[in-house]
């Protein structure tokens, strides 16, 4: 939690946050989206809105012990803070459950129908018992619950449902109350029932087991049994104590286990719950005053519906759109060539990612090449990343892996790949005590002849081949010696801990990401002065700094035009009196923008930025991030028309404002309707005409 301006001033990070998850919200909402990825949407919510319970609610709720200093920090009483947010929570839940709704009445009139057991005709009843005896059964271990003894622990990834067994009248003291886990781990969600005339059905795997209740309690003496959905939040900051006598790994491992049974904060459970069986519940899981308890609809962890199936329905989904084959690379088939005699800019997933793995690839079986140096933060399962690597390590070359072990709900999958890459004989290298290695950066070493040759990779985002599909990001590959030579002394100081020299092209946090962006801001405020055009455009997914916020409102009273386009949290309070001259918007459509660059007008000989930077504290001061100049003026200019084309959005674009309206960006009167991700798709493929 950092220390902020006052109210007027700085938009609160967690009210701000769930502003962006109300926009998600409206993308299941608005009918022009293709219904299927609606209920996706609703998944995405869904997930975001876990994250949020498990890590920004759990620092509220533990400011709020600590009223008094807490209020110094925020600005605000934190209780009053979480009050606040809580109440938002509530709302935003009512509605979601209207969409829902809305999206499965959409969906019976395209003849596919989610129904629940109370539903099946006789065949597909005796589908069901068939699925349920030769699929779900086994994977099933009902808990008896009784107020005598230990409660069981919850899993917060999970699902379960709450079932009461009822004998004679509807009597609760007469009731046997028992839990079971969902396995949603090993099963899918969704049950795909045989198609009758012409109609498709769909059944949760919620209601195959509420379809069977009987056979699992057989052996006990019931009238019958009723089931409820349930799903429980925990605490999960990770927290690493300071013992050296440990290894990393070992302490990170023990943190791990520390937070599987983190304090639980959040329940959510179905409104037709009994009372008395849900007072039972919340007391035996010892749920506190601050703690949130929603009363839901009857289904919970719609995260699973972003896997919901496309029974064959493509016009139900967004129009599959081709990855376009970069220009520079069409041609080549060593493209590595390419880049040591120009820059390259890769805009995916508009352009292929397949062109970093077949870099990689290359590089892991040229024979000039003697080293790999990488960054890893998140990588896909079954990584062909890391696949590549390991391929090189097999051709004699030197890789050095530099894995961030505390990679926010990564740890475990991060711990998997630092043993695999050292088994194969990879050179792996773990963050720096105090700082998260956040930069994206890869630097491959060539030796030909006498000449040393570099090339350096810096992304926005994760070299991930699967978020690659969905994540907007940029990667920009370069030979340049003077960045080259950079990234090369930030590859020695992870490996050897001395800091060799001062960073001169690079932007590098904690050294000098804040300092250069000052200083930029500082140029614009002495052009817009001498009355020269004077111009910010920032593309990223947080600003929540509160220095640089600062510097921002004073760029905008000596009349420096600021343009903001921010996905996530925005802080920064656009429009008003201290702030006239900035204005901020934000867009949520098809893929998730995930991009971070920055852009200074400069007396018209623009600089431009991108990197793997937010505009967070600890992004400028606790972590280790890379955000590298496009000196490229060809690139240069394509990224100052991508962020134009994206500012001009007035489809799925939404206005900051004080108030977290999130109000569309309307086209002017006259003016047509312009969608910024299907622009750059446009104009990423007319540039790749250009260098047919």
């Amino acid at each position: 939690m950092e220390k902020t301006l006052n109210s007027e001033k700085f938009i609160n990070r967690e009210i701000s946050w769930l502003a962006f998850n109300e926009r998600v919200l409206q993308e299941a909402e608005d009918p022009t989206v293709p219904l299927l990825e609606r209920l996706k949407f609703l998944g995405i919510y869904s997930s975001n809105q876990d994250e949020f319970f498990r890590v920004r609610i759990s620092g509220l709720k533990r400011m709020s012990r600590l009223e008094e200093e807490a209020y110094k920090i925020l600005g605000q009483s934190p209780t009053k803070l979480l009050n606040k947010v809580q109440e938002k929570v509530v709302r935003l839940k009512d509605r979601f459950d209207e969409a829902y709704v809305k999206i499965r009445k959409a969906l019976e009139k395209e003849n596919i129908f989610i129904i629940n057991e109370k539903m099946l005709d006789k065949e597909q009843s005796a589908f069901v018992r068939e699925y349920f005896h030769t699929k779900v059964r086994s994977a099933l271990y009902p808990v008896l619950l009784d107020e005598h003894k230990e409660f069981p622990r919850l899993d917060d990834q999970s699902i379960y449902l709450a079932i009461r067994l009822v004998r004679g009248q509807k009597d609760e003291k007469k009731a046997q109350y028992s839990i079971i886990k969902i396995p949603t781990h090993i099963l899918s969600r969704f049950l795909i029932l045989p198609s009758k005339n012409h109609k498709k059905y769909i059944l949760l795997l919620d209601d195959v087991i509420r379809h069977n209740l009987e056979d699992i309690y057989q052996i006990f003496k019931f009238d019958y049994a009723q089931a409820y959905t349930i799903k429980v939040t925990r605490e999960a900051d990770l927290t690493l104590d300071n013992d050296f006598s440990e290894s990393l790994l070992e302490a990170l491992e023990k943190s791990l286990k520390k937070r599987a049974k983190g304090e639980p904060n959040r329940l959510v459970f179905d409104r037709e719950m009994p009372d008395g069986f849900r007072k039972f519940m919340i007391k035996q899981m010892k749920l506190k005053k601050h703690d949130t308890i929603i009363s839901g609809a009857r289904y919970h962890n719609f995260k699973d519906f972003m896997g919901f199936p496309d029974l064959n329905r493509p016009d139900l989904l967004y129009r599959k759109r081709k990855a376009i084959k970069h220009p520079d690379f069409a041609d080549s088939r060593r493209l590595m060539s390419v880049i040591l005699k120009k820059d390259v800019l890769l805009s995916v997933p508009y352009q292929s990612f397949d062109h970093l793995l077949d870099l990689l690839r290359e590089a892991a079986i040229d024979p000039y090449v003697t080293q790999i140096n990488m960054t890893f933060y998140r990588v896909a399962q079954e990584s062909k990343v890391v696949n590549a690597l390991i391929n090189a390590v097999r051709n004699g070359k030197r890789v050095v892996a530099v894995v961030e072990p505390l990679a926010r709900f990564d740890e475990r999958s991060n711990i998997k790949l630092a043993n695999k890459l050292r088994d194969e004989g990879a050179e792996v290298i773990f963050g720096i005590k105090g700082f998260k290695i956040h930069a994206k950066l890869i630097h491959i070493e060539r030796k030909v002849g006498s000449r040393n040759q570099r090339i350096s990779c810096i992304s926005t985002g994760n070299f991930n081949e699967n978020t690659s599909r969905i994540y907007a990001d940029h990667i920009l590959m370069t030979a340049n010696e003077k960045i080259n030579k950079e990234i090369k002394r930030l590859f020695d100081f992870f490996s050897n801990r001395i800091i060799l020299s001062k960073y001169k092209s690079l932007l590098v946090a904690p050294l000098t990401f804040r300092k250069k962006l000052v200083q930029d801001i500082n140029t614009e405020i002495k052009n817009a002065k001498a009355g020269k055009k004077a111009e910010i455009v920032w593309k990223t997914n947080h600003i929540n700094d509160p220095k640089l916020t600062k510097k921002l409102y004073e760029a905008s009273e000596h009349g420096v035009k600021v343009k903001l386009i921010i996905r996530t949290t925005c802080g920064l309070v656009p429009g008003e009196s201290f702030s006239k001259n900035v204005k901020a918007k934000g867009v949520v459509d098809r893929y998730l923008e995930h991009a971070r660059v920055y852009q200074f007008y400069n007396g018209g000989n623009h600089k431009v930025y991108m990197g793997s930077g937010d505009l967070l504290v600890r992004n400028l001061d606790y972590r280790v991030e890379v955000i590298c100049p496009i000196l490229d003026e060809k690139l240069k200019q394509q990224m100052v028309d991508i962020l134009e084309i994206e500012w001009k959005d007035n489809v799925k674009a939404r206005e900051w404002d004080k108030n977290l309206s999130n109000l569309y960006c309307k086209p002017e009167k006259g003016a047509k309707l312009f969608r910024s991700q299907i622009e750059i798709y446009n104009y990423i493929k007319a540039l790749s005409k250009e260098g047919d």
